[in-house]
């Protein structure tokens, strides 16, 4: 099974398709500043559930952020779930840098 990912920019998420097919098996919901991507919604079609749909979203979406220089936060538990498992991805975490205290 080949799975395809594209940014679909004015949607603001990144949509996976499979084996060419125009019919979406997944997306992931972004929010997009010059500095940051927030990873917000990620959901994959019940009959492509379990088969990378998901994973391969992650995977190329945190590429792209990585080529980009932007810092990710992942809102997504999916996601977060995933940057925890794969340590060579959590280096574009986003840290906060603010030293306001209440």
């Amino acid at each position: 099974m080949a799975v395809e990912i594209v940014d679909a920019q004015d949607a603001g998420r990144y949509e996976a398709r499979v084996d060419g097919s125009d019919r979406t098996a997944g997306i992931s919901q972004y929010i997009r500043t010059p500095e940051l991507i927030a990873f917000v919604h990620t959901e994959v079609a019940p009959d492509f559930e379990g088969k990378g749909v998901g994973a391969a979203l992650v995977r190329q979406s945190l590429d792209e952020a990585r080529a980009a220089g932007l810092r990710v936060l992942a809102v997504c538990p999916f996601y977060s779930g995933w940057i925890q498992r794969h340590p060579d991805y959590q280096d574009l975490l986003y840290q906060s840098r603010s030293s306001v205290t209440d």
